[in-house]
């Protein structure tokens, strides 16, 4: 993969169409992780998580969908960053990243989404969206962050992950 190194977009006019969320339960040396039965990036591996509906703040959404998704309560939950995610010639979304500590009920496979827990040393990264590598081990290490991301189609054009205060 070859990162541009100027972005194409201009990040100081970017508005998202869409809030979203993602939260991954870190416990024990693992993280739950999901592959994603529809919608987009159907077929990839990544955390449960959705779209922030009309008067709904996103850490309510990201449980909300965790629940949805999963049929389990997570417990613990904290903002941990944001994913600017950009598709040239698609949707614009601003991910907000939440990690919790843990979850109440065995997480089960339903019609969104099939759980999954796997060690931190072994996440697959060749399985999720490209830019995961590179802001997902800030969130595992229990780290803030911001990033932004542009892609063509699946493709990751360019990326930047900056690592911020509490």
């Amino acid at each position: 993969m070859r990162r541009v190194t100027t972005p194409p977009i201009d990040w100081s006019t970017w508005q998202p169409a869409e809030e979203a969320t993602l939260l991954f339960v870190v416990r024990d040396g693992q993280v739950l992780l999901i592959e994603k039965k529809r919608g987009l990036g159907a077929g990839k591996v990544n955390g449960p998580g959705g779209r922030v509906q009309a008067g709904e703040d996103a850490c309510s959404a990201a449980v909300r969908e965790f629940e949805e998704e999963l049929e389990a309560i997570p417990v613990g939950v904290e903002k941990r960053g944001e994913v600017w995610f950009h598709v040239l010639n698609g949707p614009a979304i601003r991910i907000h990243i939440f990690r919790a500590s843990d979850c109440v009920g065995e997480p089960k496979e339903t019609t969104e989404a099939a759980p999954f827990w796997r060690d931190l040393a072994a996440i697959p990264y060749s399985r999720m969206w490209a830019d995961d590598r590179y802001w997902l081990p800030c969130l595992l290490a229990g780290e803030v962050f911001e990033a932004r991301t542009v892609f063509e189609g699946d493709r990751l054009l360019w990326w930047q992950v900056e690592k911020s205060e509490v």
